[in-house]
């Protein structure tokens, strides 16, 4: 089975590859995410087909989707912003294609692809922490991918780190995607310069002097100029992502930590103060082995060629 396609389904687009064993993607297409979730299951097959065409032999087809998949790698259990439920998609993509299909959480298949072809190609054990508008994530342990019981296992941006805290779009409070995710850094930067628009004077230069709507960019701009409150942005960041991280290690003692998502293009702005909070709230650090932290390689490339070599197992 040397050649696979691998679907990463967003909430706006669909992209699909082909990619060979080593997780090298020979093709690539993208079609929009229609509206209808039952249009968005004739979208994938649709590029399916469209890269089968190219590459008459694959032998397989992995999907990445957003949302909780059964243990069976078969049915979306729960997908929010594509609006299925209990979605047969492995039954539908086959009829559709002719293809054997597995179908797997995204940031699963994100982690798989670090683990096996990226940043954590060294390691048995390792952890991604995807750093976007929430926190996504996907666990890898002895090698194998982490689902859990019923397949739902990795939702690690939903630990609950304050108590009755920030109300969180799953429903609950507290959950750490509000205080360690991009969403939060836009928070602090909006918060901070209202606070104090002296010291907050270059994030809002950078935004027209309105301090309501400052975005990342805006903040990030601001801390690669060595804007002192941009960076305290950052370490209040890396500061809730170090508390989680230390969680974490607690639980599932891997060797690696892996940053990957939006906010991790930031580069040392992120890891450099992520790494040295997670150290400060490791129990019992200075007498253990640390994980290392690092940022992911794959890019935009890890949700296609993880569900692709997924296809392979």
């Amino acid at each position: 089975m040397a050649l696979t396609i691998g679907v990463d389904v967003g909430g706006t687009k669909i992209a699909a590859g082909v990619v060979d064993e080593n997780g090298e993607i020979l093709a690539r297409t993208r079609v929009p995410t229609p509206a209808d979730p039952q249009w968005a299951v004739d979208a994938i097959a649709q590029a399916v087909q469209e890269l089968k065409e190219q590459y008459p032999d694959v032998a397989g087809v992995g999907v990445g989707a957003p949302g909780f998949v059964d243990r069976n790698r078969s049915t979306v259990i729960f997908a929010p912003n594509i609006a299925w439920e209990n979605e047969p998609l492995q039954q539908r993509i086959e009829e559709l294609t002719g293809l054997g299909t597995v179908v797997e959480n995204d940031a699963n298949c994100a982690a798989w692809a670090e683990f096996r072809f990226g940043a954590a190609a060294e390691y048995e054990d390792m952890v991604l922490i995807t750093v976007g508008t929430g926190i996504g994530g996907g666990i890898v342990l002895d090698g194998r991918l982490h689902r859990g019981r019923f397949g739902v296992a990795g939702e690690i941006g939903h630990l609950n780190m304050v108590p009755d805290g920030l109300l969180c779009g799953c429903g609950g409070r507290g959950c750490w995607e509000q205080y360690g995710s991009g969403r939060s850094l836009r928070r602090y930067g909006r918060e901070k310069a209202a606070a104090d628009p002296i010291a907050g004077k270059r994030m809002l230069e950078l935004n027209d002097g309105v301090a309501e709507t400052i975005r990342g960019i805006h903040i990030t701009e601001a801390a690669e100029e060595g804007d002192p409150l941009a960076l305290e942005c950052y370490d209040e960041l890396a500061d809730w992502l170090g508390r989680g991280m230390a969680d974490l290690a607690a639980l599932f003692d891997p060797g690696v930590f892996v940053l990957g998502g939006g906010v991790s293009d930031s580069g040392a702005l992120l890891l450099d103060p992520v790494a040295r909070a997670f150290g400060t709230y490791l129990t019992g650090g200075a007498h253990r082995p640390r994980a290392e932290v690092v940022l992911a390689s794959m890019g935009s490339a890890a949700g296609i060629a993880g569900a692709a070599d997924l296809a392979r197992i």
